[in-house]
């Protein structure tokens, strides 16, 4: 499953370092594209978009 988000928190490649660690701590296997200029997240996952919110929320930076 695909899930797009939009995370206005994300300022630098070290934000989207941490956004991608979170997801991986929810499920490693995802595949995390973060676009710092866009404010865009592209997850591939096995975890419902729930436990990714969850986990980005978490890690501070949550999706609008």
């Amino acid at each position: 499953m695909t899930i797009k988000l939009t995370v206005p928190g994300m300022a630098c490649s070290a934000c989207a370092n941490n956004i991608t660690n979170a997801v991986k701590a929810v499920d490693a296997n995802a595949i995390v594209e973060a676009d710092t200029k866009t404010k865009f997240v592209n997850v591939e996952t096995q975890a419902s978009e729930t436990a990714i919110k969850e986990a980005l929320i978490a890690a501070g930076y949550p999706p609008a």
